[in-house]
């Protein structure tokens, strides 16, 4: 294969446990937030409460992803 066409990561790649972490946050606020845009936004703006974007906190850690499924449940109530 050419190396012009090769396919190039230039940014790490999440691992197995990271990826699925990232699924059930996405997974969660899409079920809790059904309007258009709105799970989308949330996952990806600052969260002041949360201290930075739901979506990278659910990425780095078992207790972050706990932390954005209690907000999520928090605006749900």
């Amino acid at each position: 294969m050419n190396k012009q066409f090769r396919k190039r990561f230039d940014s790490p790649r999440l691992s197995a446990e990271e990826a699925a972490r990232q699924g059930r946050a996405a997974q969660l606020a899409w079920e809790k937030m059904p309007e258009p845009g709105a799970a989308v936004a949330f996952l990806n703006t600052h969260d002041e409460g949360l201290g930075g974007r739901p979506i990278d906190l659910a990425v780095a850690s078992d207790a972050g992803l706990r932390a954005v499924e209690e907000a999520i449940a928090a605006r749900d109530a």
